[in-house]
């Protein structure tokens, strides 16, 4: 197991990472929290769009855009899947 965190918007396109912590406070964070960004969740990171921000994410199901300075808030495990 890799004990390293990254922030979600480090995750390559194509792999995996399991939600670790939200460092977001106040709105953001439960914003997060309602996407479904609790601990253990496998979040995919699928694409990026033609400027690079935002990126497509897969989470519990859903494709869901976050731009780069909010899931700079989300550290992950990356994981192979």
């Amino acid at each position: 197991m890799n004990n390293s965190l990254i922030s979600l918007n480090e995750l390559p396109v194509g792999s995996f990472g399991k939600v670790k912590r939200l460092i977001a406070d106040g709105i953001a964070r439960r914003r997060m929290l309602d996407l479904g960004l609790i601990d253990d969740t496998t979040v995919e990171s699928l694409r990026k769009s033609p400027a690079g921000d935002p990126i497509a994410y897969e989470i519990r199901g859903a494709v869901i855009a976050l731009r780069s300075e909010e899931a700079s808030k989300i550290l992950v495990e990356s994981i192979k899947k």
